[in-house]
């Protein structure tokens, strides 16, 4: 299928920033469909009318996972990605660090609606994104520190499925 202004004309980038910030970013490290479709992953989807975006992911301090938008049961766009937190954080600084992630990813943004924001802070947490492309065809990279530390990233990339 071609990428066409027909997607944008649904508003693909507004519902790919809701069904974002209903899916994972609006849950917590325990959400999930009750069946996954692949044995041991987490399966996240939202869908409004002809179209549905579905995250799977495996992993939980590390992880790898694919995001993808459906239009009536075809693929129109993917994004994949793998990264997690440092290794050796405790249990308790996991959960702060996924927790504080979840509310960055809330504030993704309409021009580049694939993680958060370019900036957020909070207490003694950054997150920080970049990202080159449109939703053609994109690549990024998102960070959090901890009081200056590095304690998460995530490498990411995607776009149309002609």
């Amino acid at each position: 299928m071609m990428w066409d202004k027909g997607l944008e004309n649904m508003g693909f980038k507004g519902f790919l920033m809701e069904a974002k910030r209903r899916t994972y970013a609006g849950q917590d490290d325990d959400a999930g469909a009750a069946e996954p479709l692949l044995p041991c992953s987490k399966q996240l989807e939202w869908q409004d009318g002809p179209l549905l975006y579905r995250d799977i992911y495996f992993g939980m301090r590390h992880f790898t996972g694919l995001e993808t938008v459906y239009r009536d049961a075809s693929a129109v766009w993917a994004m994949s990605y793998a990264g997690g937190v440092v290794d050796g954080m405790a249990d308790q600084a996991v959960s702060d660090t996924y927790r504080f992630l979840r509310e960055a990813l809330r504030l993704v943004p309409g021009d580049q609606p694939f993680r958060g924001p370019a900036h957020h802070k909070s207490g003694t947490f950054t997150y920080s994104a970049m990202a080159s492309g449109d939703a053609v065809r994109f690549e990024g990279r998102e960070e959090i520190h901890d009081g200056g530390r590095l304690c998460y990233a995530l490498s990411y990339a995607g776009g149309a499925v002609i």
